[in-house]
């Protein structure tokens, strides 16, 4: 099943990184820790074992830039590092099933035409494995059982649909498998043979067909309402005969069921009433699954069996935070196991199973290792309208002398709303959280209606309710925080990226009187032009946007995005926005924050906008991270009377650029480097 496991890995994912925190007294608080301490780059992440167990793998910088290094795992203090990438960080990669070589895939300028790369462990020599342009890599298949091919779908012949091809490891050819002619997805067993593929309907259902003679069948063996389009295929077992689900089907959480394939009978492996089965632990060595977790307020483990209870009892037993296990060895002798005990860094160790011993291997930030990091609570709100909306409330350290989850006094608050909209906040260490409560804020992120993980139903609640109840959902956390004496009303600020950076302008023009201040971080301003531009390669998916947003191609669908979009509220703006993009952002385009920023100039209506020519959706560069946030904090500290770092010389090691509203932010404008003074 390691097949399905992987399909997030070509996920951009936002890393940081630590420089030496400074002791700044003020008035009694905690010392101000630099942001280079939460934006920076880490010291070590993403610790893997490989597959035959004899190499320790991590990301770590190398001359500034992240990059995979590799140690005997005998030795792992002896890493070096292997790639070489000299602009953008490697966020993930993975092994070859032989262990010859680590993978990694890197897009330009955060574009998300993701390649795949190839670097031999032995000699370091790197090579591209799809050297094409204007393309996008998917990883289809990798097995434990061959170990010298794995399955990649590229789009270079239309870029709607990604063909199947076999890439040969060893001599880097790539020979056709399945030329696809709309299909959203395939799935292929430990064989690494074709045997599902699956299409999205108009209606927005999905039908799964079995592959027959190298192609998909005409009739479709299951169909899954668009209701339940979190029903997806989780992988085969190592013999083809069942094949797992993460299935809403009859149900309102998702569980983990099995599927005998000559029967067609189903049986649930997992389940939970209190929320989605949101990950599953399998036997490298035959596939079978072995525990389950359920993430509520808090990730919860459960065995499957006793073939790893033991293990997970040991690992309780000795580390405190949230444990994850992060790769396992083919002979399952050893694990890498990552602690997030979350008022501190992470580390990662590595777990001797037979001996049962765990061997320190790195701490994510060490520089952080006895910071005054703050403690986060989650809390369960209630809507307006009877939904619990499970949260994540984090407090300044010293604001809750007594523990009882308020603040000796209503603080100013930074609302941080999550993107997606198909996505979750979760319990664990938070860069944003644990910066903006050093800054002195109470900080809260809210799983509103549309976020992933608590059934079927809580997601599609949140069909056509853009600006609409899903907005309520915030309104209605804040009134919570205010009315437990945690917020000032009168100093609630909103921020977030992507939906978050939406929900931002939506807080600025639909509810103005209840924000003191917003940041829009790569958030769209328009639903109808976001709709136009999506990327070629969500063509599958449009009719899940088309629920959730109207449908462009009729009256009361057009007359739904043209309501809820906050362009066209401009007047109702009453309090200061800053909005920050990347130039190359293909999912929320550039031109979703210039059509707003020049909308707001024609009314004169003051905003600050940062732009970085080299960055995506999101800003993976560390020294562009860093700058947006030197402009975030200053911006808040004006807004909010928090505590900030000042600006300085921020800016000077980015590509940051501001061509509106440089004089608005305390420090800004001082602080640009020359190359963009003449733009301001």
């Amino acid at each position: 099943m390691r097949t399905a496991l992987l399909a997030g890995l070509l996920a951009a994912v936002s890393l940081t990184t630590v420089a030496p925190a400074q002791n700044v007294p003020a008035g009694g608080q905690p010392r101000l820790i630099e942001r280079t301490a939460f934006f920076g780059n880490p010291t070590r992440t993403g610790g893997q074992i490989s597959p035959d167990g004899q190499w320790i793998s991590f990301i770590a910088p190398r001359d500034g830039v992240l990059n995979v290094w590799v140690a005997p795992a005998s030795d792992p203090k002896s890493a070096r590092p292997l790639t070489n990438e000299r602009q953008r960080p490697i966020r993930s990669y993975f092994w070859s099933p032989d262990s010859r070589q680590i993978l990694f895939i890197n897009d330009k300028g955060g574009d998300e035409n993701f390649l795949l790369y190839g670097v031999d462990v032995g000699s370091g020599a790197q090579r591209s494995l799809t050297p094409f342009e204007n393309t996008r890599v998917q990883i289809v298949g990798i097995s434990n059982q061959v170990k010298d091919r794995i399955l990649v779908g590229v789009n270079n012949r239309d870029p709607k649909w990604h063909d199947t091809h076999e890439l040969n490891l060893t001599t880097g050819q790539l020979r056709p498998v399945f030329q696809n002619e709309g299909y959203s997805g395939v799935l292929a067993d430990e064989s690494l043979t074709l045997r599902l593929a699956s299409k999205t309907r108009d209606d927005g259902a999905q039908e799964f067909y079995r592959f027959a003679n190298g192609k998909p069948e005409a009739t479709p063996f299951a169909t899954v309402p668009f209701e339940d389009n979190a029903t997806r295929p989780a992988g085969f077992s190592r013999d083809g005969k069942t094949l797992y689900w993460i299935d809403t089907r009859g149900r309102d959480k998702a569980a983990i069921t099995a599927q005998d394939m000559a029967t067609g009978r189903s049986r649930v492996v997992a389940a939970s009433e209190r929320a989605d089965v949101s990950n599953l632990m399998t036997d490298p060595r035959t596939d079978e699954p072995q525990a389950y977790a359920v993430n509520y307020l808090k990730t919860e483990w459960t065995p499957i069996g006793k073939a790893v209870a033991g293990d997970l009892a040991f690992l309780r037993s000795q580390l405190k935070g949230e444990i994850s296990v992060t790769s396992r060895s083919r002979a399952d002798d050893k694990w890498t196991v990552a602690v997030d005990p979350v008022t501190g860094p992470a580390t990662t160790y590595l777990y001797d199973r037979p001996a049962k011993r765990l061997v320190k291997l790195f701490v994510s930030r060490p520089e952080l290792e006895g910071a005054p990091l703050a403690a986060m609570t989650p809390v369960e709100v209630r809507s307006r309208d009877g939904k619990t909306l499970v949260s994540y409330v984090t407090l300044p350290v010293g604001s809750d002398p007594d523990g009882d989850g308020r603040p000796n006094r209503p603080l100013a608050t930074v609302l941080y709303v999550h993107g997606g909209p198909w996505a979750r906040d979760n319990y664990g260490y938070n860069g944003w959280h644990q910066w903006l409560a050093n800054r002195g804020y109470a900080v809260m992120s809210v799983n509103y209606r549309g976020s992933t993980g608590f059934g079927k139903s809580f997601t599609r609640a949140s069909d056509g309710e853009w600006a609409g109840k899903m907005h309520d959902d915030l309104i209605d956390a804040v009134d919570w925080a205010v009315k437990r004496g945690v917020s000032d009303p009168a100093k609630v600020a909103i921020a977030g990226g992507s939906y978050g950076g939406y929900a931002t302008l939506v807080g600025m023009t639909f509810t103005p009187d209840r924000f003191a201040c917003g940041v829009d971080i790569v958030g769209p301003s328009n639903l109808k032009t976001l709709y136009d531009t999506f990327p070629p390669y969500w063509t599958s998916g449009l009719s899940q946007w088309r629920k959730a947003l109207g449908d462009p191609s009729k009256p009361e669908g057009l007359a739904l995005m043209q309501a809820r979009s906050p362009i066209n509220r401009l007047d109702a703006i009453k309090k200061p926005l800053l909005i920050g993009h990347g130039a190359n952002d293909p999912r929320v385009k550039k031109s979703e924050s210039d059509q707003i920023v020049a909308a707001m100039q024609a009314k004169n209506i003051p905003v600050t906008y940062v732009l970085f020519p080299d960055e995506g959706h999101g800003f993976a560069r560390p020294v562009n991270s860093i700058a947006f946030n030197a402009v975030t904090e200053n911006f808040l500290q004006a807004c909010l009377g928090g505590r900030a770092e000042p600006i300085g010389t921020a800016l000077h090691a980015s590509t940051a650029q501001v061509p509106v509203g440089a004089e608005i932010v305390p420090g800004l404008k001082e602080g640009l480097p020359v190359r963009t003074a003449a733009t301001n």
